[in-house]
Order: C-alpha cells, then structure tokens, then sequence
C-alpha cells in the first residue's frame, strides 16, 4: 500500500471519488445495458460491463500518466493539439459518421470512432489558460486581449455547434466564466453575452419560421424545444423524459436495489443519456444524492487548489477543466429530472463511452497534476515563463 502511494501523487479526495465514481459507472452500465445485451449478444449481459471496465481502466491508465507530467508542459502541447483539433472538427463535419442526423465521430479502423468534440474542449480550455496567464498585464485591452481569446473560442464553438449544440454551448459558458476568472473587462463579456442572447433569438426566429421538409439538426433542435414547453406524450423526447422520471419517482428514497431496474427496459439509452434516472431508481434518492455530491466535492477540491496554486496558468487551467466537467454533470442529472431539454451530453466517468471517459480522464490526471505541485517547495521560485506572475484580485 505504501508503494502504491508513493506512486499515486496529488489530491488523495479526487482520487478517492474518481475510484467511487467508477463502482458506480460499473453497477449501473451493467444494469442498464441488460436490454441492449439481448438485442445484439444473445443475452451476453457481462459483455458490455467487461467492455466498459477495460475503458475504465485505460482511462485509470491515461489519468495515472497525465498525473505524472508536470502541468507545466501542457501549456505547450495543447497549443500544437489545438492546431489539429480546429482540422479534425472540420473533417468531421464533411467525412464524419452520421448518427441522429447529427456528423459527431470520425469513423477509425477496426469499427472504432472518435469523437472531435472531445479533443477540441479539452485543448480551448487549455489555450484559454495558457493565453489568460500570459496577458494578465494587458488583460484589460480589447485588442490586445479580449480579441485574442475569443477568436479561437469561437471557431472551435462554431465548428462543434452544426452537430452539437448542447457541447457547443457548454464550452462557450466555461470560457465566458474563465475569462471572467482570468480578470476581462466585464464591459466586453457582457457584451458578448448580449450579442449571444440576441443571435439565439434570431435563430430560433427562423428556426421557428423554416419552410421544408421536417428532417435535419435544426428540426431536431426545434422539436426539442418544443417539446421541452410542451406536454405531448407522443413525441420521442417527452418520452424519454416521462420514462426517466417513472425511474426516479419509483426509486423513492432507498431505491429498488441493484439490478432491480425495470425502468431500463422502456428508456431509450438508459446506459448513456438517462444513466443518472437508472441510479436514482436502483439506490433511490440516497444513492443519487451521493453522485451530485461526488461530482461537487471534485470543483471544491479544484477550487481549492486554484486558492493554493501559485501561478496563473495552473489556476485558470484546473478551474476550467473542472468547471466543465462538472457543469456538464449537472446538465445531464438536469435533463432526466426535466428541468432542462434532452440535450444527449453524457455523464462524465459514469455514462457508458469510450472518447468521453478517456478525454474526461485526462481532465483529470491534469487537476492531479496541478495539486501534487502544490506542496513542491521550489515551485515558488520556478515560474512558467521564467519571472513571478503577478498576484491579482478581480
């Protein structure tokens, strides 16, 4: 055990939870996919949960050695990924699998896919940090600054928001947030805000008033929001929230114990989108109360090695990883309870995937590799880019 200490390094809490996560990921993949076992590998229910324990496991695997990398390096190596990100998004918008009339993955060999998007959040966030910590003395400065870090903001939301709203717009928020973090005139934040409010309502305006046959992404747009203010009980995405929120009420507040799901059989993708219906109705009100918890004490724990860290970069990069990750938490457990539209973001280390665990993973391992630097006496005197970083309030 010690051994294996030495060898795990930074906040032991996120560690802790990762590893809970997991347990909870493994129970509920294996219950959910029951259906899905039957339809496709002739009731070979143990073959998805083997499955997702190998992805748990590389993912383990990705975090361990992100974790070990100084998070100063990062800085550097996600400025060149981003280079190759912007391209693959545009590749995968014209050679990319269609799925739900969406084009989201790039097909790969040996019937496996990637999902662009992916790469892309992870690789903004990082530019955006490394780009706040380096213009903190000209912060203020619309050319100087604030263009800068809203060019790459927008051409990467741009290119994810044809197939992917709901990541596009998530990404959008956490950079909006991370700027105002990183100290930007609030004058100019506000004003993107207002400029986005504005061109949303334009856009649902005509998407609203579009002439054509009812099929492509904007309709499936529109019928989520219509749906979403509606209370027809034919459409697709109304059902999926009806069943969701059969399996919450039915859990109660202990739950129907694991495996006892019956929920699954009637939810589409209660493995993926709906996972956090099946866990509120196996371990009932407790057992779901305990995932929003693991998924709060990973942003406090982050936040508080932001207060601890003492260089920019390392601050604004854990407080963007981890604001993502846990904001898209919150808008998947939001969307099976009904307070917003289904939106198909995934539940991060819980939902059944592969890109997204692993991509979530590293997240991770680069919060780890953030806090294990905290204690280092010499990281005081050795700063990124050669001098102290200035201290700041916002």
């Amino acid at each position: 055990m010690s051994a294996l200490t030495r060898r795990i390094k930074g906040d032991k809490v996120i560690w802790a939870v990762v590893i809970l996560l997991s347990v909870v990921s493994l129970l509920a993949v294996y219950s959910s996919t029951g259906t899905l076992a039957y339809k496709y590998k002739s009731g070979n229910t143990e073959y998805y949960m083997i499955k997702h324990f190998m992805i748990l496991i590389f993912g383990f695997g990705l975090m361990w050695a992100a974790h070990l990398v100084k998070y100063t390096y990062y800085s550097r190596i996600f400025q060149i990924a981003l280079y190759i990100a912007v391209p693959l998004l545009v590749l995968t918008l014209f050679i990319g699998l269609n799925l739900n009339e969406a084009k989201r993955v790039l097909p790969l060999p040996f019937n496996l896919s990637f999902q662009t998007s992916d790469l892309a959040k992870l690789t903004l966030i990082m530019y955006l940090a490394r780009l706040l910590s380096k213009k903190q003395e000209e912060i203020k400065s619309f050319k100087s600054a604030f263009v800068p870090l809203l060019l790459p903001v927008l051409i990467v939301c741009g290119l994810i928001l044809p197939a992917n709203f709901s990541t596009a717009a998530l990404l959008f928020v956490t950079c909006l947030v991370l700027m105002f973090i990183g100290r930007v005139n609030m004058t100019y934040i506000l004003s993107l805000i207002g400029i986005g409010i504005v061109a949303l309502g334009i856009f649902i305006l005509i998407l609203y008033n579009m002439p054509g046959e009812k099929q492509g992404r904007l309709w499936t747009w529109k019928n989520r929001i219509e749906n979403f203010v509606s209370s027809d009980q034919n459409s697709e995405s109304n059902y999926q929230v009806e069943q969701s929120k059969i399996a919450i009420a039915s859990g109660g507040i202990i739950g129907k114990g694991p495996g006892n799901s019956t929920q699954r059989n009637f939810l589409p993708h209660p493995y993926n989108d709906f996972i956090f219906a099946i866990i509120a109705e196996e371990y009932g009100l407790v057992g779901a109360s305990f995932v929003v918890l693991f998924y709060l004490i990973i942003f406090f724990r982050a936040v508080t090695i932001v207060s601890k860290t003492p260089k920019n970069f390392g601050a604004f990069l854990t407080f963007g990883v981890s604001f993502n990750l846990v904001f898209q938490a919150l808008i998947n457990m939001a969307v099976a309870v009904n307070l917003l539209p289904v939106t198909g973001q995934p539940l991060p280390l819980v939902s059944m995937g592969g890109t997204s665990i692993w991509f979530t993973s590293l997240s991770i391992g680069i919060i780890l590799s953030v806090s294990k630097e905290i204690n280092n006496p010499t990281i005081v005197k050795h700063q990124l880019y050669g001098e102290t970083e200035p201290t700041y309030t916002h």
